[in-house]
């Protein structure tokens, strides 16, 4: 049988590239057939232009018959969130009034991917100005039902095999809720690892870049490509980029040892299942109390995103209120009516409740809890789902990665995530690995019990 390329992972997609088992020719093609293949039914794309995909594909081959040195993604396809600036493509930002935007420049992290060898397939569709009104995306699971949001086109376009990675943006949950809808892995790095100029701005204070993917090391593969110093945006630094594929194949020293959380707001199929996981890990894993002012995290999370919301779409605002669905603009009502006082007290909680994390990691490895508060909701509900088990991690500024793990009694994935501390992504990428190796050895042993 012929090996799709579509099938494969992003890492041992780029190894065949590298040795030229596989073009990057033949990888895109295959993206790009998988994609007219399922698009009528997934709507993951706002934008793709398959003969300038096979233009960068043939290039990135023609680079490495001439011997050329290649990067960390030569040749791999990647879906970008249009909120993302990519150079002589639309940038619409889901919304009509950007209708026609096309970048003169590309992001920061979009050349770095370029610079990486990255073949940049087009746009994947996003929420109104990556907020919550849904959009036209479906969960490649069951097309009744939402891929979340704010980053569903790029979490339906891994999820479904359209490309092996897509870069997406969590402002509250919209990394890490879609890829727990889709099945797959959603990692949100550290804030301030990946630079954001280029980038549509919602809130400054919390914005954090992220990516999808198949498996742990594919997701550590992306952020590290795309990770580094962004001389104009003042969240980045100088330090080292953390060896995060490095990670991901490391056995850590020991078994780790994670705390289970239990976050207010699960729906018993998932509070259940996060129980099952926590007792098949036995010693690994134990229960903790909830931390002091965690369960109100996501309110104060929402006061500063809505504070800042009001005065990055001022412009946006006034350009076209009235092009806004009715759910933006009473965001931007409820932005403008808070309180500089309440919206700067806000701003204090990530010192305060990064204290208390500090306090719990210094027990554990990472800490473990559902990464959504159940299944994917119908679209009928018009709903893309609720944030409250993302957005104490994201006011934190702490690293979160998605596993998909669970599923609930109708085979409708169930994800869980885990959380470590800030700046050590490495860390937290190598006991992820870990986990989804050991409940996947798991699984294998269990499937040939049964049979």
């Amino acid at each position: 049988m012929a090996l799709d390329p579509a099938s494969l992972g992003a890492v041992a997609l780029r190894d065949l590239i590298a040795s030229g088992a596989i073009s990057a020719e033949a990888a895109t093609a295959a993206c790009l057939k998988r994609i007219a293949d399922t698009e009528p039914q997934l709507q993951a794309w706002a934008y793709v232009d398959g003969n300038h995909a096979m233009a960068q594909a043939r290039a990135r081959d023609a680079h490495r018959k001439a011997g050329r040195a290649t990067g960390m993604l030569h040749g791999v396809p990647v879906g970008i969130k249009d909120v993302i600036d990519t150079a002589r493509m639309p940038t619409e930002c889901g919304t009509e009034i950007m209708r026609g935007r096309v970048p003169a420049k590309d992001a920061h992290l979009v050349s770095r991917l370029r610079a990486e060898g990255a073949v940049i397939i087009g746009k994947t569709v996003t929420t109104e100005l990556a907020f919550l009104e849904p959009s036209r995306s479906r969960n490649p699971h069951d097309l009744s039902r939402s891929p979340g949001g704010s980053s569903a086109g790029s979490a339906v376009a891994v999820a479904s095999g359209q490309v092996p990675l897509a870069v997406g943006t969590q402002t509250g949950g919209s990394v890490i809720r879609p890829a727990s809808y889709c099945g797959i892995v959603g990692f949100k790095p550290s804030y301030g690892l990946i630079g954001r100029t280029g980038v549509l701005i919602q809130s400054p204070f919390l914005d954090t870049i992220g990516a999808f993917a198949r498996s742990v090391e594919d997701a550590a593969l992306l952020v590290e490509a795309m990770s580094g110093h962004d001389s104009h945006d003042a969240s980045t630094s100088l330090s080292p980029v953390p060896r995060l594929v490095d990670a991901a194949t490391q056995d850590p020293p020991l078994p780790p040892l994670l705390a289970v959380l239990s976050l207010p707001g699960a729906d018993p199929v998932m509070a259940d299942a996060l129980d099952e996981l926590r007792g098949d890990l036995g010693d690994r894993a134990h229960a903790v109390d909830l931390l002091p002012g965690l369960a109100e995290a996501d309110i104060i999370r929402r006061r500063i995103n809505l504070a800042e919301l009001s005065k990055c779409y001022y412009a946006l605002e006034r350009q076209g209120r009235d092009r806004l669905s009715q759910r933006m603009r009473d965001a931007l009502d409820e932005g403008k009516a808070t309180l500089a006082r309440d919206y700067i007290a806000a701003l204090d909680w990530r010192q305060v409740l990064n204290a208390g994390l500090e306090e719990l990691l210094s027990r554990c490895d990472a800490i473990l809890c559902p990464a959504a508060t159940g299944p994917a909701p119908l679209i009928a509900d018009g709903s893309t789902g609720s944030p409250v088990m993302n957005g104490p991690w994201t006011l934190c500024g702490v690293p979160t990665i998605t596993l998909p793990l669970l599923t609930d009694g109708t085979g409708l994935p169930l994800g869980v995530q885990l959380i470590g501390r800030h700046g050590e992504d490495a860390r937290l990428i190598r006991t992820a690995n870990w986990l989804m190796r050991r409940q996947l050895q798991n699984q294998a042993i269990d499937e040939r019990r049964v049979g």
